[in-house]
């Protein structure tokens, strides 16, 4: 899901809704990911009654950064019917997860065909690759790190204010053929192990390398 300024709603929103329902479990429990926030509290309650309004059952937060516990995170990981990846910033939840050993955790229950959902910095990071700037005043010092690769795709989230920058910096990265997709504020699309995928709500862009150039279509 995109997720973005002000796309917290009081009614459920049918995608997340639907989201929740594919688990086949009602009420289902969720297991939620806050790395990207640094486990923020605050974020914490607003997004758990949000999944709550959604049909969601018991939400936890796994104790990832500041008073980790990474045994409990791995508990209420491997326990929940649903496990969410809330938003932040990407490079930052991406160190956490690494440096705990939760990626690979979040790898194998994948595998085991686990659901995961990821919202705005947390989309980004189920996906493949990401791009940073080791000097953010040098365009030349843009550089891509690795992701989650749970969803085996790249993509942004409500970056359309600025022209998808950053979205457009990874793919002019990588080589002819890649495919970047960015989800206007307010678009989920849903991403099977093999990469197909299908936009449940709101639009999305799609930019692809084709001899040296980046192309743009609507999805």
């Amino acid at each position: 899901m995109a997720g973005g300024p002000g796309s917290l709603k009081k009614a459920a929103d049918p995608a997340l809704v639907r989201a929740i329902e594919s688990t086949g479990v009602r009420n289902p429990s969720i297991a939620y990911i806050g790395a990207a926030s640094g486990d923020d509290r605050r974020f914490f309650g607003l997004i758990a009654e949000y999944l709550k309004n959604a049909g969601a059952g018991e939400i936890l937060l796994a104790p990832l950064a500041g008073r980790a516990n990474i045994k409990r995170a791995e508990t209420i990981i491997g326990s929940a019917d649903l496990i969410f990846v809330s938003g932040g910033d990407v490079e930052a939840g991406m160190d956490i997860l690494d440096k705990t050993g939760i990626s690979a955790f979040l790898r194998s229950m994948r595998a085991a065909g686990r659901r995961i959902m990821g919202v705005s910095a947390g989309s980004i990071m189920l996906a493949r690759q990401w791009v940073r700037w080791r000097d953010p005043d040098d365009d030349g010092t843009a550089e891509v790190f690795p992701c989650l690769g749970l969803a085996p795709i790249l993509c942004d989230t409500h970056g359309e204010g600025d022209a998808w920058e950053e979205l457009r910096a990874l793919i002019g990265l990588l080589p002819d053929g890649e495919k970047g997709y960015g989800l206007r504020t307010g678009a989920t699309i849903s991403v099977d192990w093999t990469g197909r995928i299908e936009l449940v709500a709101g639009t999305a862009d799609v930019f692809t390398k084709k001899k040296g150039e980046i192309r743009h279509a609507v999805l």
